[in-house]
């Protein structure tokens, strides 16, 4: 059992962690998820407990998460008339499906696997993040029919693999088809919740192994950190809106991009054992 100095400096980490997830969330429209994934992680292994299932308790943990502040962001998005409430409606049931498909893989694959998939998508993402242009388009209006039928389900899919809400997928997706940054940044904080209450419904009866899960785990995911970084992410999440609407955030991205390549990088590399 760690020691309680150990305990509290990990507290500390993660209210740091949650206060920049929160920020993020509201900001960039990637998701704390992104950040929150391999800082549990490292919190979890550096407290002793490693084991097979790790990366199943930092995504389910993650997730946990990402319902309070992709609810809380949609509210304060929502009264300014930001969140396109068509969009969630027609995309909603597929994202929530393929939330479910991503529930039972992820139960599945090994921690080592998953540490992969995170690596390879995370970079996806910061290269998309780095050099992705605000005028490129892929049509004028959103999906429809057979595509929306395939996009909806592999953005909740892709996201349970990442244990990360549905801006870094949706928020791309939807400025591909016209829509504008700062209604996509709204729109896919709902994405978060429909991917978000799904799949932490699943992993919460997910079997951990006692020895190999922090204290006051459920299922999958651990109350401690998730209670912490709620607190967090509550306070930091409006002022991510805040300054959503009150900023050009493409600066931001850009070092964000770097930041979250390098993390992918990391997780990628321990993945393949080097």
């Amino acid at each position: 059992m760690p020691d309680t100095v150990l305990f509290l400096q990990m507290g500390a980490m993660l209210m740091a962690i949650g206060a920049f997830a929160g920020v993020l969330a509201g900001l960039l429209g990637v998701g704390g998820g992104i950040v929150l994934v391999p800082s549990f992680f490292y919190a979890f292994k550096t407290l002793g407990y490693g084991g097979p299932q790790l990366m199943q308790m930092c995504l389910a943990t993650s997730l946990a998460t990402i319902i309070v502040t992709s609810v809380r962001s949609v509210h304060s998005h929502h009264r300014r008339g930001a969140v396109d409430w068509q969009i969630l409606r027609g995309w909603g049931p597929g994202i929530a499906l393929g939330a479910v498909a991503g529930v039972l893989a992820a139960s599945a694959l090994r921690s080592v696997t998953l540490q992969a998939v995170f690596g390879i998508l995370g970079i996806a993402i910061g290269l998309y993040l780095g050099f992705g242009r605000s005028e490129w388009r892929l049509g004028e209006a959103m999906p429809r029919g057979i595509r929306r039928a395939v996009l909806s389900p592999l953005i909740g899919f892709l996201s349970v693999l990442m244990g990360i809400g549905g801006g870094s997928f949706g928020v791309p997706l939807m400025t591909l088809f016209n829509t504008p940054i700062h209604r996509a940044v709204a729109t896919a904080a709902g994405f978060g919740v429909i991917i978000a209450v799904p799949s932490v419904t699943g992993f919460l009866f997910l079997e951990i192994d006692p020895a190999q899960r922090p204290p006051f785990t459920i299922g999958a995911v651990n109350l401690v950190a998730f209670a912490i970084v709620v607190a967090m992410t509550m306070v930091t999440a409006p002022w991510g809106v805040r300054l959503a609407h009150a900023m050009d955030p493409k600066p931001l991205r850009r070092v964000f991009a770097v930041f979250l390549t390098l993390v992918a990088l990391n997780m990628l590399r321990k993945a393949l054992g080097w």
